[in-house]
């Protein structure tokens, strides 16, 4: 029987996986759970007896050269950060493996949502409402437009991206994209027409920002950029915040007619005190995009069905594999909460 080390905080095996599922791996594998606290101690000892570890601990060279059974590594935090030697893991023919593509969908649906809130301004009538200030008919609508015919520009195009891109299609064709890990050829082929930042920030009505972190994207937008933006523009920060200058961004949403939507904060939990709190047109969200109990589930079906393959020596097909040459660049931080 093989065997799986179970180390998924923050995430929990019962909320990745369902009791029947949870069954089934306890069937077909030893698990062995590692404790939240000594792990480094608790790795040393235990890491030669893993086939599998699911969880995204520190692993450095001189912990994987004992692992001389391991065949995969199981993200469920679902970014690759800069904690493990990937040459190492490469080199050897472990796979490194992440559950990132489960949130796609969904979080791709509250964007759409987010878009027309912004386009609409919802958010601020019901609180208008609530608030006993309400403006009724076209004196509510004074800021509010159509998401018809507008112009969209994607920062990032990866599994987000391309889940958010048929969603917006019956309201527009007009798509911009910046990504620089991707060939003009391939953003022509998915629709979209590959772009320079300032082009997009000059140009479009509505800014979804989907790019991982990586070396050389951190605080890569910032009051240069969005000083561009046209008046009552829209900005949606869906995937990690390192990418924006927050405090440039307060900045542009006092100086400038823009509306911005943001799942995300450069740190979690927002404090009380977080002047982001207090800011007109911004519509907040606390990093809850992803986080539904079936889209876990799914995380837990993906990677159930990747071990079972990886088990009978065969790739896996359903969780994403980490790319040497990509993941030497991601800075991803790891979620502190579910």
């Amino acid at each position: 029987m093989k065997t799986i080390l179970v180390d998924p905080f923050p995430r929990e095996m019962k909320l990745i996986f369902t009791s029947e599922k949870l069954q089934l791996l306890k069937k077909n594998y030893q698990l062995i759970n590692v404790p939240n606290k000594n792990k480094k101690k608790f790795y040393e000892q235990n890491i030669a007896k893993a086939d599998f570890i699911i969880g995204q601990p520190d692993l450095p060279s001189t912990l994987l050269e004992k692992a001389k059974k391991l065949k995969a590594i199981f993200n469920v935090e679902s970014n690759f950060m800069d904690n493990m030697d990937y040459e190492y893991c490469f080199s050897n023919n472990i796979y490194v493996l992440s559950t990132a593509p489960v949130f796609a969908q969904t979080v791709a649906e509250i964007a759409v949502g987010f878009t027309f809130s912004l386009k609409r301004d919802i958010h601020q009538a019901h609180l208008d409402f609530i608030q006993g200030k309400e403006k009724y008919g076209l004196e509510g609508n004074k800021s509010s437009s159509l998401l018809k015919n507008n112009r969209i520009g994607f920062i990032g195009y990866g599994d987000l991206a391309k889940n958010l891109h048929p969603l917006l299609k019956p309201y527009t064709n007009n798509y911009l994209v910046y990504d620089p890990w991707l060939s003009e050829k391939q953003l022509r082929e998915w629709g979209t027409v590959p772009s320079s930042l300032i082009k997009i920030f000059k140009e479009c009505d509505v800014i979804y920002v989907l790019a991982s972190i990586t070396t050389k994207n951190q605080n890569m937008i910032d009051y240069k950029l969005l000083n561009l933006m046209k008046k009552n523009a829209c900005l949606l920060i869906l995937s990690r915040a390192s990418v924006i200058n927050f405090d440039d961004l307060i900045k542009a949403i006092r100086k400038k007619n823009i509306k911005v939507a943001t799942d995300v904060f450069p740190e979690e939990p927002v404090k009380k005190n977080d002047p982001i709190r207090k800011e007109k047109n911004i519509l907040l969200s606390a990093h809850r995009a992803g986080a539904l109990t079936e889209v876990f589930y799914e995380m837990g079906e993906i990677v159930f069905e990747d071990l079972q393959l990886i088990s009978r020596g065969l790739p896996p097909r359903l969780c994403r594999r980490a790319e040497l040459e990509t993941v030497r660049s991601l800075r991803s931080k790891p979620v502190d909460v579910n």
